[in-house]
């Protein structure tokens, strides 16, 4: 049971930090004209429960049919449904994102995990479902968009772009998933991780992925929330956010390593560095007030994932993380 339970960094039993380094939530908050329109939400009637309009908005924007859009409570919620749907082994590439292995043991699948492109594609082809993380959680790897497309025409694919949205442009190329369920949780790009809505795009109508959903699977907010992503004003606030949060994290890159600890940088708002037992630093800096995320659960103990962060909470942490690296 213990290996089915959920296995997250952004959250624990402590009083609130003074500084949350472990979400890969935008640090610049959450946009005006999402957060508008998610207070605008009439929560006194119920959503219409198949989520016509908010299909056909999500399917224009994606050039989809809106009958290839399946609405989540969530990504996780999205990938139970998923494994669910697809009978057979879970393939992942590791190390990735806990959920996809953790959904399949819950459903009593077998998880086959992959340990180079290479030998994914070689098992994608035996059936199944196989999910890549695009730009990768927690590593940062951005897959070629040869290998994606190969993978997913070799068996059936879920490509999870949650971190798409905020990598600069052109690093990620959406049609070379086209031939795979695309699954989009916006919720980190416009800093609304708390509130639990997503949706997938899926190549052709997946009529089981939305017969497996619960009735009213997300509130008059998420729908909100979802269909103000996609317009102009969002779009423009989030390609301002970008260049910000990527000069935060190229400076929260060189402050680590300036510190002699060996970084692994992503595209997106988050980066690696090693720093030995990674669950006695992440202490230590909880101790101190500061949440990083511990990445022995993603099989790589001797790492810590960081997010960017403006300069005063980056400066807390650099000055943190030399006293927690060098503690005995």
């Amino acid at each position: 049971m213990a290996d089915i339970l959920p296995i997250h960094g952004g959250t624990d039993a402590g009083p609130e930090p003074l500084w949350d380094f472990s979400t890969n939530a935008n640090a610049l908050g959450t946009c005006p004209a999402v957060l508008h329109e998610v207070q605008s939400a009439d929560l006194t009637r119920y959503p219409d429960p198949r989520y016509s309009a908010l299909r056909a908005v999500l399917a224009a924007y994606h050039g989809a049919r809106p009958e290839c859009i399946a609405v989540g409570a969530g990504a996780s919620e999205l990938i139970l449904r998923l494994v669910r749907a697809v009978p057979g082994p879970v393939l992942v590439l590791g190390p990735t994102f806990s959920e996809y292995a953790r959904c399949a043991r819950m459903e009593g699948r077998v998880v086959v995990a992959a340990e180079s492109p290479a030998e994914f594609l070689q098992m994608q082809c035996h059936g199944g479902l196989g999910f890549l993380c695009w730009p990768n959680n927690p590593t940062g790897e951005v897959w070629p968009a040869g290998f994606v497309a190969a993978a997913a025409a070799g068996g059936r694919l879920v490509v999870d772009l949650a971190y798409a949205p905020l990598c600069p442009d052109g690093v990620i190329d959406n049609d070379a998933a086209g031939a795979a369920v695309r699954l989009h949780a916006p919720n980190k790009a416009f800093g609304l991780t708390g509130l639990r809505a997503a949706y997938a795009v899926t190549p052709e109508g997946f009529p089981a992925l939305d017969a497996l959903a619960p009735s009213w699977v997300i509130g008059p907010a998420g729908v909100a929330f979802l269909a103000a992503t996609v317009t102009d004003a969002a779009q423009t606030w989030l390609a301002a956010c970008r260049p910000v949060l990527a000069g935060w994290r190229r400076a929260l890159a060189e402050g680590v390593a300036a510190q002699g600890l060996p970084v692994r940088e992503s595209p997106a708002t988050f980066l690696l560095a090693r720093v030995g037992d990674a669950g006695a630093v992440a202490q230590r800096l909880r101790a101190a007030g500061l949440r990083v995320r511990d990445c022995s659960s993603f099989g790589l103990p001797a790492w810590i994932r960081l997010a960017a962060a403006p300069p005063p909470w980056r400066d807390a942490l650099l000055a943190a993380l030399a006293g927690a690296v060098a503690a005995p």
